[in-house]
């Protein structure tokens, strides 16, 4: 019996200490990236800003990014917007355009300046968005838009049309 518990404490010490090894072989980045809220891509140490990225992208919230991102990486941090896929429909890509807002606090004439940004799927990337390098507190809004289609216009008229119906036809019995 003594000799069981003598075998698994030792066993169950060579976990333990396989575990704390591998714990302090984890890179820091790696740790700073668990904060709650806060999306980590600068390296500790490494100039960044931190930024509010909302809407119609996979992965919104707030990033802490080495100074000098442009907007386009951000997106792409975030992996990219949002698409309208659903069960129901396969929507056309050409139809679909992006509407991104940049806001940001000028605080020595103490006004918000907001920033637009349109393109459609489509068309080539702006110039302006690839280079546009974001600062500390920015706030990013993207939204991706599409053209309605018939289906869209039918679930506004369909519910509308046979209520009108159904109000006719109990007139008409009574």
């Amino acid at each position: 019996m003594k000799y069981l518990l003598t075998l698994s404490i030792v066993i169950s010490g060579f976990f333990i200490i396989e575990i704390a090894l591998a714990q302090q072989q984890v890179p820091v980045y790696q740790q700073f990236r668990l904060i709650e809220g806060v999306v980590q891509i600068s390296e500790p140490g490494e100039d960044s800003d931190l930024v509010h990225l909302w809407g119609d992208v996979n992965a919104p919230g707030r990033f802490m990014i080495p100074r000098g991102t442009t907007l386009l990486e951000l997106i792409s941090f975030s992996r990219g917007p949002a698409s309208f896929r659903t069960g129901e429909t396969t929507l056309e890509w050409s139809k679909l355009r992006i509407e991104i807002n940049v806001s940001r606090r000028n605080i020595e004439m103490d006004t918000e300046e907001v920033i637009n940004f349109r393109f459609r799927y489509t068309e080539q990337v702006p110039d302006e968005l690839r280079n546009y390098i974001l600062q500390q507190n920015d706030v990013i809004t993207l939204e991706v838009k599409r053209r309605p289609a018939f289906v869209d216009y039918m679930r506004i008229i369909g519910p509308i049309a046979s209520i009108a119906a159904t109000v006719l036809l109990l007139v008409d019995k009574l």
